[in-house]
């Protein structure tokens, strides 16, 4: 019979959040790419929250577009809702925060894709992987077309094995009643790849109608949007925004839920998967938080386009009437009308344990994987796995070195990092707490970071950089004057800072120790600097910081330079660690299954205890004495 059979250099599975990412990378550094997924209609399909961002995600859309991808820019031409969080808190835990209109944002993002060079977007179904020798190359379809390609990323999302339940109700499909991708599970184990279960879960969408408003609490968005892509005129996107709700449940809707738990599926063991330990569902909450008589509830719109609103905060996998009981006994919704039910999705991942930091598997070359096939959860979780899984799948194919972003150099790099070398039985999601250098990787200076990377491989363009390498500049000379600008104790400075509540001076200062006192701001010592520069907001935001929070930046960089110093300490590959006598049983066992690619990582293992790396350094030191390596 004859079959189709096709050539590519980067083939994609899945056009979800990760493998739009992982495609425009691929095809923007110049490989013939296709991407793959079960319906064209369902690309940057988001099928939970309407929003992009949030408390450290808003880090990684940042880091996302510093590095030339595409999520920022996305979601700055869609969003109907902007907001900066934990603004009263330290800039190292500001997070932007977006709601989007759902259908212009998958819209907006297939029109960016389909007008991209060297990229082929595909509707079908990917049924194997085909494998010669442990290296990848290429992939059958259930249609029976065979694709030749030099690597390959897996983007399947939840779609894996896919099955929605809410009740008793239990339906074999992906996310919003889409086609699940039921054909490619046998073919990963058959190639050696271990699978398991996770599960997530979404809440109700409501009809507005049918909504009582005035009993609930309005949030606004910000009266200044900031953008978040670094190539966004603030400008271009001052507009009106669209409210969202806040409301509560109450301990009526509690019980509820307590009198009906042995229906739901999460506790009658219905469900297989394991649940997400930070996006629980209410009855999740109401069962490990007995103590506490409410819950937050978001009511957000879905998009200008539709009556739809979600409800944050109560994902659920009840029957259908026990989530009409209980959402009606929330102030507001007292008459509410559902449209889309509540529920629970299970779906086939991967232990990433199998990746290496480049996000390949050990043991297939050529074979990348990013997003929650990865065992995270989140939309820009998994955009930042899938844009270094796009970019090394393109460098392998080129024949280039692979990139790693490690930990003190982005969100991006504690997440592949947590994911690769830390055991986790739940859905990973990304946290401000996970990251110990977080004053350093902080989302307002994320192309400083790394816009560097991402113009060395060729996605960050020469004018986007020359505008960093301006921004570094003005920082730079800006911080040096103002450290030069002498300020007296004259008696306007006097009167000054005791209407400010700060300490009068006693003798003379500069301006850059002024703006370090916590009362103080670059802004607010306008008037004592006649020689001040009009510099771009991104600019004094930078000088702001950079200045009051000196002597911990300087403190992390000394950490840093610590750990820089174990992560070049390279280890051999496939190494046999029981050959290593002075090591324990368990770091033994560990090391050999992890196979770590430096001694920062090995550090890292859950069981590798700090004596077993003092043993491994030792032995390090010997065995590249021994071969002629110097490190």
């Amino acid at each position: 019979m004859n079959v189709l059979e096709e050539t590519y250099d980067v083939l994609v599975v899945g056009a979800g959040h990760a493998g739009c990412e992982a495609a425009l990378a691929a095809a923007r550094l110049g490989m013939e790419t296709i991407m793959f997924t079960v319906s064209v209609d369902s690309i940057a399909l988001m099928p939970c929250n309407p929003n992009i961002g949030g408390s450290s995600k808003g880090h990684l859309v940042r880091e996302i577009d510093a590095l030339g991808g595409e999520m920022g820019k996305n979601i700055d031409k869609t969003f109907i809702q902007s907001k900066m969080l934990n603004i009263s808190k330290g800039p190292a835990v500001h997070s932007l925060r977006a709601q989007a209109d759902k259908q212009d944002y998958t819209r907006e993002m297939r029109r960016t894709l389909e007008n991209t060079e060297h990229l082929t977007v595909r509707q079908g179904e990917i049924a194997e992987i085909i494998v010669e020798n442990g290296v990848l190359t290429g992939a059958k379809t259930t249609s029976g077309a065979i694709y030749h390609v030099k690597t390959l990323v897996l983007a399947t999302g939840t779609y894996l094995k896919a099955r929605c339940i809410y009740g008793e109700v239990s339906n074999y499909t992906g996310p919003n009643g889409l086609q699940a991708a039921n054909a490619l599970t046998d073919s990963l184990k058959e190639n050696g790849i271990e699978l398991r279960r996770f599960k997530t879960g979404t809440p109700a969408r409501v009809d507005k109608r049918s909504i009582d408003f005035s009993k609930m609490e309005e949030q606004f968005g910000d009266e200044n949007i900031v953008p978040f892509s670094f190539s966004t005129n603030p400008e271009d996107i001052q507009k009106e925004q669209v409210s969202c709700w806040l409301t509560y449940t109450n301990e009526e809707t509690h019980q509820i839920i307590r009198d009906n738990i042995h229906r739901s599926p999460l506790f009658s063991g219905m469900i297989e998967g394991t649940g997400p330990r930070y996006c629980p569902s209410i009855e999740d909450k109401v069962v490990k938080f007995a103590d506490k008589n409410r819950h937050h509830v978001f009511v957000e719109p879905e998009g200008l386009y539709t009556n739809e609103m979600y409800l944050g905060g109560m994902s659920s996998s009840l029957p259908e009437d026990v989530q009409y009981a209980m959402y009606r006994t929330v102030p507001g919704l007292e008459h509410v009308k559902i449209v889309r039910n509540a529920y629970a999705i299970e779906y086939d991942c991967i232990d990433a344990r199998q990746l290496k930091p480049t996000l390949e598997f050990k043991e297939i070359s050529g074979l990348f994987s990013g997003g929650q096939f990865n065992g995270s959860s989140g939309y820009e979780e998994a955009a930042a796995q899938g844009l270094i899984a796009g970019i090394n799948a393109a460098l392998k194919a080129k024949g280039e070195e692979c990139i790693v972003i490690d930990r003190s150099e982005g969100y991006i790099g504690v997440l592949i990092d947590d994911l690769v070398t830390k055991e986790s039985h739940e859905p990973y999601r990304m946290m401000t707490s996970r990251a110990e250098y977080r004053l350093l990787l902080r989302q307002d200076n994320a192309d400083l970071r790394l816009s560097a990377i991402g113009h060395k491989i060729g996605l960050v363009s020469e004018e986007a950089y020359a505008r960093v390498l301006e921004k570094e500049r003005l920082t730079a000379e800006e911080i040096k004057r103002l450290e030069n600008v002498l300020i007296g104790a004259s008696a306007d400075m006097q009167a000054f800072l005791e209407a400010h509540e700060s300490t009068p001076l006693k003798t003379g200062t500069n301006l850059a120790e002024l703006i370090r006192r916590p009362e103080l701001s670059y802004e607010m010592l306008a008037e004592f600097d006649p020689q001040r520069l009009q510099l771009p907001y991104y600019v004094i935001e930078q000088v702001n910081i950079n200045i009051k929070y000196d002597g911990y930046i300087k403190r992390q960089l000394k950490q840093v330079e610590q750990f820089k110093k174990l992560e070049k300490k390279k280890l051999p590959e496939k190494f046999d660690y029981s050959a290593i006598s002075g090591l324990r049983m368990e770091a033994q066992q560990k090391l050999n299954l992890y196979q770590p690619m430096n001694i920062g990582q090995a550090s890292r293992i859950s069981g590798v205890s700090p004596a077993d790396i003092s043993v491994l350094l030792i032995y390090l030191q010997q065995y590249n004495a021994a071969n002629g390596k110097v490190q």
